[in-house]
């Protein structure tokens, strides 16, 4: 089976279908490199026309540009062709450009991000993240980054009690007066999701490269659960920041790091399978996750009109059964994994 940017998946059990190919918005704040301004907005109207309707972006993302940029393009679409998805826990300030901390992005816009999880300070957010996009609504809000990926333990445990009293509470209120339409945890790990699954009612989660060709985990207790509660799973980082795009290559990327030994060697094992059986590497990352019906949508980056082709042309490759048996035949899936069918 090959799947179409147009194919719809509901989120949770709210009335928000999205396409199963999403747009991914941190390379749009200057992620990796400094975007051109216009080509940045044609990377987006790309995805619009090609039938993406999922757009994801942060505040986090370049502080502010991201928004900036996705705002640009979708304030001129009309409302209801499009899923926008933002998130809460950082609002911005600001700051001298020498002054700023851009974390992982080399561009961006001149503010500095604040940390803020309580209710005040997500209001706050939100209010910003309209006005850069020039929007007056965002259907589906996240708290973004309550793990200890990015804050560390002690981080972690202080951030989630003052999320769950504070950005929850405002989302949960947000969402009843129909301000947004779905709430949502944006993470890189397992464990977090578990645990406010637990504290509040979740729509969705945004899980960052923890269900992929490489990594099977969240199959122990997080996708079941998700069954059991409906709750969707958006999947950012379908390409473990690089190597399942890239394949093992010299420098290829894993967690947006240079990829270690066994996880080169193993992609290398992978990416035979699939050569056995004519399909690109790329392609079987981006469409194996769908073969759980509770992944609503893969969402990668892109910083180009032709990687948002690309993408698009990933998704509707034809990949045979018998790739997806052999990598269980050989031990690098697990034998329940459901697959494309």
């Amino acid at each position: 089976m090959s799947f179409v940017p147009q194919d719809r998946r509901r989120i949770g059990s709210t009335d928000l279908f999205v396409s199963q190919l999403g747009l991914g918005g941190a390379p749009l704040g200057d992620f990796s490199s400094h975007l051109d301004e216009a080509e940045a907005l044609a990377t987006v109207e790309a995805a619009y026309a090609s039938g993406v309707t999922l757009f994801d972006t942060s505040p986090l993302y370049g502080n502010g540009l991201s928004e900036h940029r996705f705002g640009h393009v979708l304030r001129r679409k009309q409302g209801d062709s499009f899923v926008l998805s933002s998130k809460v826990g950082r609002w911005l300030r600001p700051r001298p450009a020498a002054e700023i901390d851009r974390g992982w992005f080399v561009g961006g816009l001149n503010f500095e991000a604040v940390v803020d999880y309580s209710y005040d300070g997500t209001m706050r957010s939100l209010e910003q993240s309209f006005q850069r996009l020039g929007l007056n609504t965002i259907d589906i809000l996240n708290i973004h980054d309550v793990d200890i990926w990015t804050h560390g333990e002690e981080g972690y445990e202080r951030h989630f009690r003052t999320a769950i009293g504070g950005a929850y509470k405002a989302l949960d209120e947000l969402r009843r007066a129909g301000t947004i339409k779905a709430i949502g945890l944006g993470v890189n790990e397992i464990e977090p999701c578990l645990r406010f699954a637990d504290a509040g009612d979740f729509d969705c989660f945004l899980l960052a490269g923890r269900y992929t060709l490489l990594e099977y985990a969240a199959l122990d207790e997080l996708l079941p659960l998700c069954e059991r509660r409906g709750i969707s799973i958006i999947l950012g980082g379908p390409y473990n920041s690089g190597i399942l795009a890239t394949g093992a290559v010299p420098a290829a990327t894993y967690n947006y790091k240079p990829a270690p030994a066994e996880i080169m060697n193993r992609v290398a094992l992978i990416e035979a399978v699939c050569q056995r059986h004519g399909v690109k590497i790329a392609a079987a990352a981006l469409q194996f996750p769908l073969g759980h019906r509770q992944v609503a949508s893969m969402i990668p980056g892109a910083i180009s009109p032709e990687q948002v082709e690309r993408n698009a042309a990933l998704m509707s490759a034809a990949i045979p059964s018998g790739l997806w048996a052999e990598l269980k035949h050989e031990g690098l899936m697990p034998p329940f994994a459901p697959v494309p069918a």
